[in-house]
């Protein structure tokens, strides 16, 4: 009689959390289980990124709400093409969070403001509103370097026009 060895024998077993369980919280009308799920969420970090960012899309405000705190509390600035996207959201406090999240990526949140300010910037005034905060607090931090011309360009009389150019070379200069 030959004896099968058991593959997880002598094996540590680790509890780790599920992620999508925990993003299926982030929907709970209770707002203990959702924090508890993002704070989780959060300190998972990277492996999280991906199915938070699906969550933007939510048609709940609660949810988005819930997603961008997350990914602006992670910082990871693979979800930055996403927060770009979040700084058109319409409501307020989800686009609050989207410039809060890019601003704590610092500079590697540049390549994707910018290039959204060269199409978008002309037809949307929250795009617009929310790339100044985030290259206002940037500048102030220092780490705004090459991005005076688009800033002032946001805070002209023309931002349609002028904006859309000048984020052209700033992203040609990153």
């Amino acid at each position: 009689m030959s004896e099968t060895a058991d593959p997880t024998e002598g094996a540590v077993h680790t509890h780790k959390p599920d992620i999508d369980s925990l993003v299926a919280a982030l929907a709970s009308p209770d707002r203990v289980t959702r924090e508890s799920a993002r704070e989780t969420l959060v300190a998972i970090g990277h492996p999280a990124v991906g199915p938070l960012i699906s969550l933007l899309d939510d048609r709940h405000d609660h949810v988005r709400w819930e997603a961008a705190k997350s990914l602006s509390d992670i910082a990871d600035p693979a979800a930055a093409p996403a927060l770009v996207q979040a700084l058109e959201d319409p409501e307020p406090g989800v686009r609050w969070l989207a410039a809060e999240g890019l601003i704590r990526m610092r500079r590697a949140c540049l390549q994707s403001l910018l290039h959204a300010l060269t199409e978008r910037a002309a037809d949307s005034v929250w795009l617009r509103d929310g790339a100044h905060h985030v290259l206002h607090d940037l500048a102030k931090m220092g780490l705004a370097e090459g991005m005076a011309p688009v800033l002032t360009a946001l805070e002209g009389i023309e931002p349609t026009a002028t904006v859309p150019g000048e984020a052209r070379r700033a992203l040609d200069t990153l």
